[in-house]
């Protein structure tokens, strides 16, 4: 199976490799499950630890949907911005310290913008104060048995004692979607509106992979990019959990070719196949934290992303001519000689062409998701 999968994501790293001239990283932590019946479908490195980044954000969520069905939250109750979630560095919404929104609003903003302020407004507002709702999140978290995850913020940003597995995202993922299928279309949101805000979601999938509906991204540099994503064919839904790409791309990339070959597997081939996210043995060789920095393509983590191929535009006459009059120019042939487009050639000023400013520009750092 894992050979099988293996050529499956060579192949679309492949078709990278041709775009873009770079060669992707190797591949990070990933694990393949059915949804109903918690069947494994492909694994690797699926007990190693890893920085969850924006992925925290599902038990965050897995926490608020816990509120609203106790009664403890109501989607119309407005929840305040304090000073400590103002200083939240992006992605953020921003409002200031005062600033309200709605339990139903911000639920939204959390799952499709990935935002860090909007996390720490919802932890406060469960737990009273964010160490609390984090005491709330490792609790929970050892009830669903993810035993190497630690939390210690409520929204992902670096932290060296914040870690998880694979594995342990999987359950989470599986307990959500299982303990609350009335919020299942929050995870299918394209974008979120904030009076005249757009935001959109990072998750590409839900856009471009048939079936997607759901669930999360996450990125920081020590992490790269993680996603959890989910899809659902003639009523089988997979999840894929994908760990430390290095960019964007390559993550929906993985996660597209993990879940393309788990709808290609099905019937007497899965009636032999017993292991679940449970059942599975504890990886004997699972390694501890480690950082992907230096395989990350942002400017931010230092490393530059890959340039993009321009195609060449195709040159009218009349600059064609006035290049090959500037070439005979430097010969010791007066352009005149040439006979034709003398006199673009003779007016340099006129035919420069201003740089581009775009060129001039360094990518916007790529804040964690």
């Amino acid at each position: 199976m894992r050979a099988r999968i293996g050529a499956v994501v060579a192949i679309a790293g492949l078709a990278a490799v041709g775009q873009s001239g770079w060669t992707p990283a190797v591949a990070g932590p990933a694990l393949l499950f059915e949804q109903d019946s918690g069947r494994v479908l492909y694994a690797e490195d699926q007990d190693h630890l890893w920085y969850p980044a924006s992925l925290t954000k599902i038990m965050t969520s897995y926490l608020v949907f816990e509120a609203l069905k106790t009664g403890r939250l109501t989607l119309e109750q407005k929840i305040s911005v304090s000073e400590k979630a103002n200083l939240q560095p992006p992605s953020k919404v921003g409002l200031p310290v005062g600033g309200e929104m709605t339990v139903d609003l911000a639920i939204k903003a959390l799952i499709v913008k990935s935002a860090n302020d909007v996390a720490v407004m919802l932890a406060e507002a469960i737990g009273g104060n964010e160490e609390a709702f984090v005491k709330l999140m490792n609790d929970t978290a050892k009830r669903l048995g993810m035993h190497r995850t630690n939390f210690v913020n409520p929204n992902g940003l670096p932290a060296p004692e914040q870690v998880t597995t694979a594995r342990d995202l999987a359950k989470l993922s599986r307990a959500i979607i299982k303990d609350f299928p009335e919020h299942a279309a929050l995870w299918t949101l394209s974008e979120v509106r904030i009076g005249k805000i757009r935001l959109a979601t990072h998750n590409h999938l839900l856009k471009t992979f048939e079936g997607a509906d759901g669930l999360k991204t996450g990125f920081i540099c020590d992490a790269g990019f993680n996603v959890v994503s989910s899809a659902t064919r003639d009523g089988r839904k997979l999840v894929a959990v994908v760990l430390g790409e290095p960019s964007g791309r390559e993550r929906s990339i993985r996660a597209a070719s993990l879940m393309d070959h788990g709808f290609q597997t099905q019937g007497w081939k899965q009636l032999f196949n017993s292991t679940t996210i449970e059942s599975m043995p504890i990886a004997a060789d699972a390694k501890g934290i480690q950082s992907v920095r230096q395989t990350v393509t942002a400017w931010n983590c230092g490393n530059r992303p890959p340039p993009r191929p321009v195609a060449k535009k195709k040159q009218g006459p009349v600059v064609a001519a006035a290049k090959a009059n500037a070439g005979k120019a430097k010969a010791g042939v007066s352009p005149s000689e040439t006979g034709s487009a003398s006199a673009t050639a003779s007016q340099p000023k006129k035919a420069a062409t201003k740089p581009s400013v775009a060129a001039n520009t360094k990518p916007a750092a790529k804040a964690p998701e």
